[in-house]
């Protein structure tokens, strides 16, 4: 639609300079006079020429209408049938999200929005966290709920660039698709190597590939439901202290990470002289190592803190900041 539109537009203007240009050329007219005896032949205003026309005049005025007045009937009920149809509103409404998504940055991009994506969104939403989600078309009743929307393929990469890639935070590769998947990682991989991917796996044999891919973590959903779902049988007290924490607004503590940063209060330093639970309040449970493969719980008091190492603590949302305050460096 908008094609036809740049198109007919395109005919108008070339029929509108050639009015006057005729008039210009037959009658001799001055260019303001010329314009306006086009303007007022095309639009059927019924108002008088500017000035008599000779016969040529006429020959010309009557051609101008045969093609003029055709083309700008065509062109309004067009851009009607846009407007009745929504189109214009649906084009407009796209043109205000890309805009938005454009001030975006650290945001996170959800590559579909079905059951799996839509929970993923609503995880993020709940942490405040920015989000864009890809899809090949509308999904019903997404366009009420005040998300931002890219429309189009999330393999390719012109998309992956419209939804912000270079200045996300992380993508999620959620279809219920694994080739899909496959190629949505391998693309964002290429654009972004550094970027935080999770994709999904409904198949185990897609899990390796996804990996080998570019993904940092591979989710299965049937996987995590049947290991939910055990350890619900067999420690529900435990299952149900964690769903709170990790995911109730409003429990008083919060499970959370935080890198440390080079240059940081605890870069170097030991756990015993850090004094994290001393100076913040927050239990640090466990650190994931810069190597990105040693996990330690209850890590020893003489460990030594490195830039890239991940605390994993728990407490409340005043001392999870002050645990990010020494773990990051302060503008």
């Amino acid at each position: 639609m908008r094609a036809r539109l740049a198109r007919l537009a395109i005919i108008l203007a070339a029929i509108l300079v050639a009015g006057t240009l005729g008039y210009m050329l037959i009658e001799g007219w001055s260019f303001a006079d010329a314009l306006y005896m086009t303007v007022i032949t095309l639009s059927t205003v019924g108002f008088s020429e500017v000035r008599p026309l000779s016969p040529h005049g006429q020959l010309f005025t009557t051609a101008l209408i045969v093609t003029g007045v055709g083309a700008v009937a065509f062109l309004f009920s067009t851009i009607g049938q846009q407007i009745v149809s929504g189109e214009l509103h649906g084009t407009m409404r796209r043109r205000r999200m890309q805009r938005s998504i454009d001030g975006l940055s650290g945001h996170y991009i959800i590559c579909g929005y079905g059951r799996v994506g839509g929970q993923v969104i609503a995880s993020l939403l709940q942490r405040k966290k920015n989000c864009v989600v890809i899809e090949q078309a509308v999904a019903n009743g997404a366009e009420g709920d005040d998300l931002l929307f890219v429309y189009g393929d999330a393999s390719d990469d012109d998309v992956l660039k419209q939804a912000g890639i270079d200045r996300a935070a992380g993508l999620v590769a959620a279809t219920g698709d694994d080739p899909t998947n496959l190629y949505i990682t391998v693309s964002a991989h290429s654009l972004r190597p550094d970027l935080m991917i999770v994709a999904r796996a409904n198949l185990p044999s897609a899990e390796g590939k996804l990996l080998r891919g570019g993904a940092s973590s591979v989710i299965s959903p049937y996987t995590m439901g049947g290991q939910r779902i055990a350890t619900q049988l067999l420690y529900p007290s435990v299952t149900e202290f964690l769903d709170v924490v990790m995911h109730s607004g409003d429990l008083e503590l919060w499970l959370e990470e935080c890198m440390v940063w080079p240059h940081s209060d605890l870069h170097s330093k030991t756990v015993e002289e850090a004094q994290v639970r001393k100076r913040t309040g927050a239990n640090v449970l466990a650190v994931r190592r810069s190597d990105g493969g040693t996990v330690l719980t209850n890590p020893p008091s003489n460990m030594r803190f490195e830039p890239g190492d991940v605390l994993i603590a728990l407490g409340t949302r005043e001392q999870l900041r002050a645990l990010w305050r020494l773990t990051s460096v302060e503008p």
